[in-house]
């Protein structure tokens, strides 16, 4: 089937490309090189720059090349950004995406794939690891932002019967995660471990994540294909790692010997976020299958060898 990634040159959207072409798909990106880079985009892809707020240009590429089914990841992906500037926050992860559903739509466009956040929809976790039922409070505008796209594409498959599944990731890491800029802190650290640079921990460090390995989000999206219609999906390993737990690993792992240096807490950081996975279990028949210290083992080569 013909596939349009959005997104499709950034860390996550780029490693579903490399899956998709070798699961024998056709594949289109469509990218504005923002933080994604051209040296992500495999050979074998249709590569259009173009932004998904400029509606215009975005239908004229659904036109033109009429997916059967969109993976959509372009986004604003920095919390603190969403932060500090709400409507530019909006205007990418909003209206944006509706300029992305409106295209799927006219293309005729059979099914979208949305990468959500389970990260950020369910806020402050508690002892238990919350389920697709639970309830959402998002503590950021990111988090709001993603959760409002939920409903819109529901509304989208009552209209117009395009069908939809909604990936909600915990914190994803691994190979080609930017570790500067909208990075995540495995990222961070690797590049950091390998220049031997001083390394910051805001806050005592025992904050906790459910850290997923981009190899399995992969495995997911490809899942997601065939199944999983019209539903939203937990995806994540529902255990925690804590910032300073991951910090040693790493740590150990390089032969870094300096201390962490810590900051004082950023204001509305989670302290306890993980995901309750059983129903991608039941529904995609997907499961996590790389265990951390092995994930870590290998971003860390990854970073290595870029350097």
């Amino acid at each position: 089937m013909k596939i349009l990634i959005t997104g499709g040159a950034g860390f996550i959207g780029s490693n579903i490309a490399d899956a998709y072409l070798n699961a024998g798909h056709k594949v289109v990106i469509v990218d504005n090189l923002c933080s994604g880079k051209k040296e992500n985009i495999p050979a074998k892809a249709e590569f259009y720059k173009a932004d998904i707020t400029d509606a215009a240009k975005i239908k004229s590429v659904f036109l033109k090349e009429k997916p059967e089914v969109v993976s959509h990841h372009a986004a604003q992906i920095d919390v603190r950004t969403s932060v500090s500037d709400p409507a530019y926050d909006a205007r990418i992860n909003i209206i944006g995406s509706l300029n992305v559903l409106e295209a799927a739509r006219n293309a005729g466009t059979k099914k979208i794939i949305f990468s959500s956040s389970g990260g950020t929809i369910y806020g402050e976790c508690g002892k238990t690891a919350p389920d697709e039922k639970a309830a959402a409070r998002p503590l950021s505008p990111y988090g709001i932002t993603k959760h409002s796209l939920e409903f819109y594409l529901n509304f989208y498959y009552v209209l117009y019967g395009m069908k939809f599944t909604i990936l909600r990731y915990a914190n994803v890491y691994g190979p080609r995660q930017d570790p500067h800029g909208e990075a995540g802190v495995v990222a961070i650290f690797s590049q950091r471990m390998l220049d031997n640079e001083s390394l910051f921990i805001f806050g005592n460090g025992g904050q906790t994540r459910d850290y997923v390995y981009v190899g399995d989000v992969v495995s997911a999206n490809l899942k997601a294909l065939n199944a999983g219609h019209n539903q939203i999906i937990n995806i994540g390993t529902g255990r925690l790692t804590s910032v300073n737990a991951l910090f040693r690993q790493m740590a150990s792992l390089k032969g870094y010997e300096k201390k962490a240096v810590y900051k004082p807490a950023r204001a509305g950081e989670l302290m306890r976020s993980f995901l309750d996975c059983r129903k991608a279990k039941k529904v995609l028949r997907w499961q996590p299958s790389m265990p951390i210290e092995k994930g870590l083992k290998e971003t860390i080569e990854y970073f290595a060898e870029k350097k």
